[in-house]
């Protein structure tokens, strides 16, 4: 399953990094590592719906374990799929400038 959300996101931030250069902004780096750890903060903000309305926990100590542990895991999903985004829009980009024929 992680091994093909990782595609997916490829393929995503490989699209909108398109959208970006059609449109004639050649600034793609960072928007593709926002694009990718997009995924992180969503599995963050999920994990409050999960928190408040499936799971059983309460008191401080749990909540703030829950939510730290949370915090570490979604950074480190940012991390991982922000540069795999990255990774794939360099590679993309590299692939479209080599085969542009200057007359």
């Amino acid at each position: 399953a992680f091994i093909l959300l990782t595609i997916v996101v490829s393929f995503v931030v490989v699209a909108l990094c398109y959208f970006q250069l059609a449109r004639e902004d050649h600034r793609w780096w960072w928007s593709s590592f926002i694009n990718g750890g997009m995924t992180g903060i969503l599995i963050y903000m999920y994990s409050f719906v999960y928190f408040f309305h499936k799971s059983e926990m309460n008191g401080i100590l749990q909540s703030s374990y829950y939510f730290g542990y949370m915090a570490v895991i979604s950074f480190a999903f940012i991390l991982m799929f922000g540069s795999a985004g990255w990774h794939s829009s360099l590679f993309f980009v590299n692939y479209i400038y080599a085969r542009i024929k200057l007359d």
